[in-house]
Order: structure tokens, then C-alpha cells, then sequence
């Protein structure tokens, strides 16, 4: 999946999940943290197998469950320390979507080797095609197909969502960014 779609899935369930929960929209910081885990598990295995050759695949260790069992909850102490409970329940939705998000059709339909990636390095995984890097990665390997297409529309409708949500975020960015601008005499 497009870092888009994981971001469209991820903010579709936070906001479903803030909406039944405290009855509101999103908040700022916890929209950070939600959109730092939707990627998180492509910006750990993604550079580490296809750049560096560390791991076996784009698909391991952080997406790993086994990998998750031990990451989120030490992602939750650290926030409570800290008092940011509601971004560790964010960044949690966000990173666990991301996996569900990439398990394929296939398994569905009864081919679980799709899924097994979640638990690498228990069960092996099946071969990747060679990938030169993040930007063949881009360049190369993904293509706008009619899956593609899906998640460019999820996306657009997870963006009208936000807007409907009213537009969660942006009053803190615009402040922010008309603080470090120029002012106009």
C-alpha cells in the first residue's frame, strides 16, 4: 500500500474511534503521532532492506507482531510518563492499521503466505523481487494500478472526512507557520 492509503486508513479509524469515544474530532498532537505510525513500520524496514540490506525484506521487523508486542507497549509507558496517552493510542491506531492495511486480498481468499510477514522471523518469508533502494523502489516497483487507484480514492475521501471533521490541525499549522513568517508592514 501507497503511504497515502495507509494514512487514509488510519485517519478513517481514528476519527470513527475519537467520534464514538469523547464525541469530537481530533485533536492536533495525537493527528501527529496517528500520521508518524501509519508510516512507521515502511520507514523502518523500507530503508533497512532495500538501502542498507540489513533486513531480508520491506516486510519484517517492524511489521512483525512479534515486534509490535513489545514496541507498542513500551510506546505507551513512555507516553504516559510523559503525558501523552491519547497520541500513544494515536500512533497505535495508526501503526496497527498500517499492518492490517497491507495484508493482500489473497489471503483472504485462502493464500495466508501474503500475511506472513507478521510473523517474520518465525515464519519465512516469501522472496522479494530486488529493489535498488527507495527511489527505484518509487520509480520502479510500484505502479498505478486499479488497487492503486482504490487508495488514491480512499484518500481523497479520508481528506473530505478531515474537511467534514473541520479540518482538524490546520488552525495549529497555519499558527505556526505565520509565526516564522515575515510580517507584512
Amino acid at each position: 500500500m501507497w503511504p497515502w492509503g495507509h494514512l487514509a486508513v488510519a485517519y478513517l479509524l481514528y476519527t470513527g474511534y475519537t467520534a464514538r469515544r469523547f464525541d469530537r474530532s481530533p485533536r492536533f498532537v495525537p493527528l501527529v503521532a496517528l500520521a508518524i505510525g501509519s508510516q512507521f513500520p515502511d520507514l523502518i524496514d523500507k530503508p533497512f532492506a532495500w538501502t542498507f540490506g540489513v533486513l531480508p525484506g520491506g516486510r519484517t521487523l517492524s511489521h512483525s507482531l512479534l515486534f509490535v508486542a513489545l514496541f507498542l507497549p513500551a510506546i505507551y509507558v513512555a507516553a504516559d510518563r510523559l503525558e501523552f496517552r491519547s497520541a500513544s493510542v494515536a500512533f497505535s491506531i495508526g501503526y496497527l492499521s498500517h499492518l492490517l492495511a497491507d495484508i493482500p486480498p489473497s489471503v483472504l481468499t485462502g493464500e495466508p503466505t501474503g500475511a506472513a510477514y507478521l510473523l517474520w522471523p518465525v515464519v519465512e518469508q516469501p522472496p522479494e523481487d530486488p529493489i535498488g533502494g527507495i527511489l527505484d523502489a518509487f520509480l520502479n516497483y510500484y505502479t498505478m494500478g486499479p488497487y492503486e487507484w482504490l487508495q488514491l480514492g480512499l484518500f481523497v475521501g479520508a481528506v473530505l472526512v478531515w474537511y467534514r471533521d473541520g479540518a482538524p490541525g490546520l488552525a495549529t499549522v497555519r499558527a505556526s507557520v505565520r509565526r516564522y513568517l515575515p510580517t507584512r508592514s
